[in-house]
């Protein structure tokens, strides 16, 4: 049977964290679930919660480093055939997993997106400026890349471990918020084909935890340029 590597980078969601755990343990799926958890060294309850949770493998980093850290502590010692990322709070909804894992199970791809601009009720986006941004870090990418992908900066990102093998190979070095771009980047310049599915989005605001805010899309913009031309 394959296994799904399922990485959630945790960084102080003690609100959040044991319900989305709750929820991946859940979600039935047609492979075995591996659910690696990093704490990038949160302030908040977030590890004690963690610490107890059964069922895990949980890794905490000695100090803050960032989410794409977070990511590539969790690629070290994932082991899954398919590889995906799961953030903390609730703005992603698990049980779209299984639509998401469906084509690469069927060998139709090796990498899918799942995109928060297929379904209209997603439109009630709580911060406008990240919608906006969303859509030009997008149009960017394709421009640059020769794409045809409408969500970027999704956190649904579906790989395969081939392609995962290939991304190691050349390198990951962003160690925040820029772990999209950057991915996003190195897929297209291997050749491969994005696949996007819809899916479902309840997004938060800066009140509930948000924590991407415009400087992470200028740097965003900046490793498309840099990814593209220098790298």
């Amino acid at each position: 049977m394959k296994i799904i590597s399922i990485i959630v980078p945790v960084y102080n969601e003690e609100k959040t964290v044991e319900k989305i755990i709750e929820e991946l343990k859940n979600v039935e799926l047609p492979v075995k679930k591996e659910i690696i958890v990093i704490d990038d060294n949160s302030s908040d309850n977030s590890f004690s919660i963690l610490n107890k949770i059964k069922g895990i493998i949980l890794l905490r980093h000695g100090r803050n480093v960032g989410k794409g850290a977070a990511i590539k502590t969790g690629l070290n010692v994932a082991n899954g055939d398919i590889i995906m990322v799961q953030d903390a709070d609730l703005e992603y909804d698990p049980n779209d997993i299984f639509n998401l894992i469906a084509p690469i199970i069927e060998k139709k791809c090796q990498v899918v997106y799942g995109s928060r601009f297929f379904k209209n009720e997603n439109n009630n986006w709580k911060i406008p400026s990240h919608y906006i941004g969303n859509k030009l870090l997008s149009f960017i990418t394709n421009l640059l890349y020769g794409g045809q992908i409408t969500d970027m900066e999704t956190c649904y990102k579906i790989l395969s471990r081939e392609v995962i093998e290939k991304i190691k190979k050349l390198g990951l070095n962003a160690e925040g918020f820029e772990f999209e771009p950057e991915i996003t980047a190195k897929i297209l310049k291997l050749g491969y084909k994005i696949i996007e599915l819809p899916i479902s989005f309840s997004p938060r605001g800066f009140d509930e935890g948000k924590k991407i805010n415009w400087k992470d899309g200028v740097k965003a913009i900046y490793y498309l340029i840099y990814y593209r031309f220098f790298n």
